[in-house]
This record gives structure tokens, sequence and C-alpha cells, in this order.
């Protein structure tokens, strides 16, 4: 099928639909089916990695009340003239607000139901919580939840695959698909007995059936956009031909290319944004947090589905962090009716949460990584936490458990929760000085930190030998050291060789910020130089 370049980004929805046209290959169904002659005008609205923002944050921007006012602003212009919406989330709703983690993230969930969710891909961040609460999550939403490469220990698939929706006659196929890394970044108890398929071998498989059920086929996915050579939305779309939309998230990145096709580094919200074109497939993916609402209109005729526009619309989103900072675009009211149900669900944190705890004087920022040790302060001060509550000589954590920075300021128990908000517990465990070497050699902890491990108590030489203490003694084979990490690691995490067939391992049943807590408690501050 023929294939042509999106019109220049300001083309108006109406100008655009007299010009020239993006066709996009796969959209030819194996059995045809009824449908009408006259094109259909759909638009396809999506979000990506909510991570519990359900609530505007301290500077008004995005926050599901205002999301709603401006979905319902577009589903009103689009049927005024005679189009259909669909609405798609890419997963990750769950984990990073401790408000929404608090609560099972039951204020997002019901939030997305009033605001009309068709479908949603299965985010890894979901097994963050055991089954029970993914299935609890689902009585709360109207909508799908999708995932096609998610299969249990009887071979079953986990959750629907795909659900076929019919637009003004034209049948669109939605198809869930996770990250296969799922198996070794989520939680490891939740994830045991599963089975992620790679992407482009479900899709491969799937496709056929697809074709023969709809007119159109979009791939919902939770995958990233290209983090790496294989399980990736655009390994998927040069992987298998016929698939029309990747609407993906992970990444958390907005999907935007140059006019030669190459990924802006640096997009700014409220500029144009020309989604990824790859083997004639269209892939997109609207950043995070809802902090953009992804608006794709499309043209749909008998043999050919056009890209007729596309826009990264900011949800409230302002130029600067200071007093002078304006919108981006026009301010986006909240619904009054959306806003006053979440509420209570953001008065429910109460006063335990914003509790202060000490002061902070300057951002400890987790991307801060001090060189040789590649450890940030942050990660030095969690570690630190670690040892002095597991009485341990040195203590691990991993660098993708730390989700935020510890921000210059007051620091409160909420602040330590959205450092934190996997509300692991910590464990330790005690090893001779070979045991302890054979598991750093494991976990990439030999000859330095290529891995950013987040450590204290140890050390490395000049030669990259690992030694311990303040003194900076090497390890002694025969002696017996204490190691202290979160449960995540332990249960064997990011693919850390297992802690809990030692005998000497104890999971204290303490969350991980709660030590943090405990370690800065009578502080009348802290900054990055301590840690």
């Amino acid at each position: 099928m023929a294939k042509q370049k999106l019109p220049s980004q300001g083309i108006g929805f109406y100008t655009a639909l007299l010009v020239a046209l993006l066709l996009i290959s796969g959209c030819t169904p194996e059995t045809p089916a009824a449908q009408s002659d006259e094109p259909v005008r759909l638009t396809l609205l999506h979000t990506n990695d909510n991570h519990g923002r359900f609530w505007p944050n301290q500077y008004g921007e995005y926050g599901m009340a205002a999301r709603k006012t401006l979905i319902d602003r577009i589903r009103a212009e689009v049927e005024a003239d005679g189009g259909y919406t669909l609405l798609l989330s890419g997963g990750d709703v769950n984990t990073g607000v401790p408000e929404s983690d608090m609560q099972d993230a039951e204020p997002d969930f019901r939030g997305m139901s009033r605001m009309g969710y068709d479908a949603m891909a299965v985010g890894n961040h979901e097994f963050d919580n055991p089954l029970e609460v993914i299935r609890k999550q689902q009585t709360w939403s109207s909508f799908d939840f999708l995932s096609a490469n998610i299969y249990d220990g009887s071979g079953e698939r986990l959750f629907k695959p795909y659900r076929i929706f019919n637009k003004g006659g034209v049948r669109i196929a939605v198809v869930g698909l996770i990250t296969e890394s799922t198996r070794f970044i989520g939680n490891p108890e939740y994830v045991e007995g599963l089975e992620f398929v790679l992407p482009e071998k479900e899709m491969a498989t799937l496709l056929p059936e697809l074709k023969r059920q709809a007119e159109v086929v979009i791939a919902l996915t939770h995958m990233g956009h290209e983090m790496q050579s294989i399980g990736t939305d655009v390994a998927l779309a040069k992987a298998v031909d016929g698939i029309d939309l990747i609407v993906g998230g992970h990444s958390q990145q907005p999907v935007c290319t140059d006019s030669e096709g190459a990924l802006l580094a640096d997009y700014q919200p409220g500029a144009p944004c020309k989604p990824d074109f790859e083997n004639g497939t269209w892939i997109m993916q609207a950043h995070e947090w809802g902090k953009y609402v992804g608006r794709a209109d499309l043209v749909i005729e008998k043999d050919s589905v056009q890209l007729v526009d596309y826009q990264l619309i900011p949800v409230n989103l302002k130029t600067g962090r200071d007093e002078h900072a304006e919108m981006v675009q026009a301010s986006i009211p909240p619904d009054a009716e959306l806003q006053a149900f979440l509420q209570d669900f953001q008065d429910k944190g109460g006063e335990a949460l914003r509790q202060v705890i000490t002061r902070a004087e300057a951002t400890f920022d987790r991307r801060d990584k001090r060189r040789p040790s590649n450890v940030s302060p942050l990660g030095s001060l969690i570690t630190q936490a670690f040892r002095q509550f597991s009485r341990a000589d040195i203590a691990i954590t991993n660098s993708g458990g730390i989700r935020d920075n510890l921000y210059e300021g007051d620091v409160t128990v909420k602040s330590l929760m959205q450092v934190m908000p996997f509300a692991n517990t910590v464990g330790y465990v005690d090893l001779n000085g070979e045991e302890l070497q054979q598991y750093f050699e494991a976990i990439g902890l030999s000859g330095g930190n290529q891995r950013g491990v987040q450590f204290s108590g140890m050390s490395f030489t000049t030669d990259g030998d690992i030694v311990v203490g303040d003194e900076n003694q090497p390890l002694d084979p025969a002696k017996i050291y204490r190691l202290a990490t979160n449960s995540f690691l332990a249960a064997g995490g990011d693919g850390y060789p297992s802690l809990l067939d030692k005998p000497t391992y104890v999971n204290s049943g303490v969350v991980d910020f709660t030590t943090v807590q405990q370690l800065l408690a009578g502080k009348e501050s802290i900054s990055p130089a301590q840690f």
C-alpha cells in the first residue's frame, strides 16, 4: 500500500482532509468486512505511565480533573463533525505518589473510568501488586485491561488479549502487549510462574486472527520506544508488517521526530510533534503522568488509514517553576464533578504524609552519581539507612528502585515515599567473604560498578578490588559480613541472585522508606555533601 508523509504541523483537521494524506499499511482484512464507502473520521486519544498522578502537582500542572475537561471538549468537537473517538492508556497506572499507592491506585482507576477510557495495556508496574490487587483494580474499571503476551502456569492468558471496537462500521482491533523484561523487573513475588512472551513473536502469531476480524490494527503497548534491540515499539514495527499504529508507554518520553525522522531529545511542551514512522507503522507515546493527551486524527477508508494530524496537548504545563512561570497553552479548568470525587482520596493521606522529618539544604538528585563509585548521595543516604537499621556492614539497592529526587526544602513522609514508592521491605543476610565476593561478581560489582548499584559500607581500590569499612580492608574469605538490601533484590529482582534460600536471610518486614525516616529523625537539616 502506498505511503506518504504526515502533513506539516499546524494544518487543521478539516483543511488537512483536502491535502495529500499518509497511507499506513496493513489495513485490508484477510476476509473483507462490510464497510461503507464513506471515510470514517476517528480521533485517537492516548496517555501512558500515569504512576499515581491523579491529582495536580504543587504547580497546578496535569491532574485527572483537568484532563477530563480536555477530553470532553475534544469528544464534543469530534462528535459534532460526525467523527468518533477512542481513548487508550499505555499502562503503568500504578506506583509513584503515596496518596495513590496507599489506596492501591483506586482513585486513578476510578478516575479513568469517569473519563471514559476504552482500554489500557497492562504495564510492568501493575505487577508491583499481587494479582488479587490487580483483579480488584479491574473491578473499579469500566475499561479492559489488555495483554496478549502474559501467560499463567497452565498456559492460559492472564488478561484479555485484544478488543474489537466498531466505529462507524469500521472494526478496530486494539491488542495489548507488555515488555518481556517484566519477568525480571517486576516484583519476583508477583511474577513468579508467569510467562512473558517476546511481543514480536506474540503479535506475529496473533495478527492473522486480528485481520480476520478487523480493518484496523492498533498495538497498545507498554514496551518502550527503542530502549533495546528487541521487545520495543520500534522492534515490533520493524518485525511485524501490517500494524497500523503503535500507542506506547514504558520509556516515558514524548515520541516526536524531526524532519529527518530522528527522535527529538529536547521536545518542548506546546511544540509540533510528528510521531515516529517505522515500516509503515506510526508510533506514538505521550510522555508520562498525564502531562499530555496525545491526539491522532485519522481518516479510515476501505483500503487505507490516513493520519491527518497529530498533537501532544499539554495539560496545564508551565514554562518554569518560579512565580513568573506561565501556562504553555490556555489554562484548562478541572472538571468539577471529578475534582470533588478525587478530593476525598487526596484527603485520605492526612497529616501522616505531611509530617516534616528534616530539611534538605539542597536537592539530592538521583542521577548525580559520583565517580568512580557510580553512587549518588541519595543512593548513599538510602543504603546508609539500611545499614543502620540492620546493623549491616554493607548495604545495596538498585538505581531503578529510586524513583524521584529528594528535593530541597522540607523532607516529609510523602517525599520519602515518592523516592521509594514500591513499599519494599528491608532484609539482611550473613555471608562469609567468599560468598559475598561471589554475590558481588554475579551482580556486576567486580572490577568497578558499571551497573550503577547503589551501595554504602564498601568502595573500590584503583585496581577495582572491593574494600570494606572505614579502614578500607579487603574482603576476608573466612569473615562473616552482614549485607542489607531490599526485598525486591533479595527475591531475585533485576536478575540478581535470590537470597531467600540462604539460612541466614531475614526479612525485617519494615518498609524501606521507614528506615530512612529513622536515620533522619532528629537531624535539623541534611545536605548531599554529608552522604
